[in-house]
């Protein structure tokens, strides 16, 4: 079973930068890869809000919101996803989790938080 671990969460001022790290526990080859992040304030049961994707051959995608602060990219030889976040406001406080598949499932990580705040 494949586990993924993110990491490089953390508080961090409006305008700074974080970088998130998404490792799996087993060199794996994953089709298309994703963040997904979910506000403190999200309404119970509410899902995951889609962030950012990158296809196998790398070419990310993103939400309006996060085009051009933030940037996907993939290690496909680490088996690992990352998300370099720049210019981070409050609104994008959240917990931060990586999804992937490979030929046999679907796997999430635990997630991470990042808190924005003065």
């Amino acid at each position: 079973q494949v586990q993924f671990v993110e990491s490089g969460g953390g508080l961090v001022q409006p305008g700074g930068s974080l970088r998130l790290s998404c490792t799996a526990s087993q060199n794996a080859f994953f089709y298309g890869m994703a963040w997904y992040r979910q506000a403190p304030k999200a309404i119970p049961g509410k899902r995951r809000d889609l962030v950012a994707t990158i296809s196998r051959e790398g070419v990310p995608t993103y939400i309006a919101p996060v085009e051009g602060r933030f940037t996907s990219s993939r290690d496909d030889t680490k088996s690992a996803l990352y998300l370099q976040m720049n210019n981070l406001t409050p609104e994008d406080t959240a917990v931060y989790c990586c999804h992937g598949s490979d030929s046999h499932a679907a796997y999430w990580g635990q997630g991470i938080q990042v808190n924005v705040r003065t």
